[in-house]
C-alpha cells in the first residue's frame, strides 16, 4: 500500500482539504495530510477499475499531479475527492485496454467458488458474485465516458454534483447521462437495478 513520503501532523485531523491545500501552497509538507485521508480510497477504486498490478504507479500519479496543480484548486470546496477523482479518471485514460481486457476477462470467467457455507453468506452477496461476470461484460461495453461516470458514483461512492466536478461537466449533463446509462444496464441484466446494491453487485 501506499505511504505518505512527509509526517503529518497531527493538528491535520479536523481541517478541511481546502484548509490544508490552501497551507501547502507555502509549506509544502502540508499535502501529506490531503494524501494521508484520501490515498486508500483513490487506490481501492483504481484497483478495481485497473487490477492491482497497476493502481499503485496510477495513484502514485494522482497525488504527484494533484500536488504540482494545487496552486489551481478551487479553496472554497472543501472537500478535494471530487478533485482527486476526477485526476485519478483522467489518468486512467490511458489505460482503457487494461481495463476493458480485465472486464472482458471477469465476463468470460466462471463464478466464483465460496470458501463458506450458504447459510453464512448473505443473499446480497450471492446475488453480487452470480451478476459479476454479466455486469463486467456491460461495463466492458459501455462508452468510456459512460464507464467513468457511473463507477464513479457507484464504486468512489461521488454525489452528482461531486462526479459533475470530477468530470468537469454540467450537473444536468450528468443526470441525463446516468439516466442513459441505468436504462443500458437494466435492459443487460434483465431488468434489475445495477444501482441499487453498487457496492455488492459492481464488486
Amino acid at each position: 500500500m501506499l505511504t505518505a513520503p512527509l509526517d503529518t501532523p497531527a493538528s491535520s485531523e479536523h481541517e478541511s482539504d481546502a484548509a490544508l491545500v490552501r497551507q501547502s501552497l507555502s509549506q509544502p509538507e502540508r499535502f501529506a495530510a490531503v494524501f494521508d485521508r484520501h490515498s486508500d480510497d483513490v487506490y481501492r477504486y483504481v484497483a478495481r477499475r485497473l487490477g492491482p498490478e497497476t493502481a499503485e504507479d496510477v495513484v502514485a500519479e494522482t497525488f504527484l499531479t494533484a500536488f504540482r496543480k494545487r496552486g489551481r484548486y478551487d479553496l472554497d470546496r472543501p472537500d478535494a475527492r471530487p478533485w482527486l477523482y476526477g485526476i485519478a479518471t483522467n489518468l486512467i485514460r490511458a489505460h482503457r485496454r487494461t481495463e476493458v481486457r480485465r472486464n472482458r476477462a471477469l465476463a468470460r470467467s466462471r463464478e466464483r467458488e465460496a470458501a463458506e457455507s450458504f447459510d453464512d453468506r448473505s443473499a446480497a452477496r450471492v446475488t453480487a458474485e452470480r451478476l459479476q461476470p454479466r455486469l463486467a461484460a456491460v461495463l466492458a461495453q459501455l462508452s468510456a465516458a459512460d464507464r467513468d461516470l457511473l463507477l464513479l458514483i457507484a464504486w468512489a461512492d461521488l454525489s452528482y454534483e461531486e462526479a459533475a466536478q470530477a468530470l468537469g461537466v454540467p450537473m444536468g449533463t450528468v443526470r441525463s447521462r446516468l439516466h442513459r446509462v441505468r436504462k443500458k444496464m437494466r435492459r443487460a441484466l434483465g431488468g434489475g437495478n445495477p444501482m441499487a446494491t453498487n457496492e455488492e453487485s459492481l464488486a
